[in-house]
């Protein structure tokens, strides 16, 4: 079965599309299988809440409980701030793509380039545009991975589209308990 994509002006990838992770399991060793992973966050975590939680919470615990760096975009800085965190780095969503780009970029703690990065609440176009940009051009040394509630088929792992908001929380609280167990 086929999975549409949330914009479907990109349905034609090339030859290779993103795999899906519908295991949280499996998404949890992903992440910490990494060296040097990346969340980046986007301003649509500010907008989103789940259950009355707000989506911005679900990305400091994964963060939280996977020990990486958080990239606050947009306006996410302030938020995060007023939560009680502050970001590892703050970039805007193409200025951080064209960082991730370079092979011998220092990475966001200067440590060396990432090797995974994953997006969350990114404005959706924009995200897509970002990873078809990281397909192209950062495919030896970067994975990406998304954790929206929708499919974007230029990420080398994406969740699939999820229709209703409990699928998701219940995907997102399921990873960050195995985030946890496993650290």
């Amino acid at each position: 079965m086929a999975v549409v994509p949330f914009h479907r002006v990109n349905v034609l990838t090339g030859i290779k599309a993103s795999r899906i992770i519908e295991d949280p399991v499996q998404c949890a060793d992903l992440i910490l299988k990494a060296r040097r992973p990346l969340l980046v966050l986007g301003a649509k975590l500010i907008e989103w809440s789940v259950d009355g939680k707000l989506a911005l919470e679900y990305a400091l615990d994964i963060a939280r409980a996977a020990r990486i760096p958080a990239c606050g975009t947009a306006h996410v800085k302030g938020k995060m701030v007023e939560l009680g965190v502050s970001p590892d780095s703050v970039y805007d969503a193409v200025e951080i793509v064209n960082a991730l780009k370079d092979p011998d970029w220092r990475g966001v703690k200067k440590e060396g380039n990432h090797d995974l990065v994953i997006f969350l609440g990114v404005r959706s176009d924009l995200e897509e545009q970002c990873l078809s940009v990281l397909k192209h051009f950062a495919y030896k040394h970067l994975r990406t991975m998304t954790l929206d509630k929708y499919y974007f088929p230029h990420a080398n792992y994406s969740l699939p589209n999820f229709k209703k908001d409990e699928q998701w929380r219940g995907f997102l609280e399921e990873l960050i308990a195995n985030l946890r167990k496993e650290r």
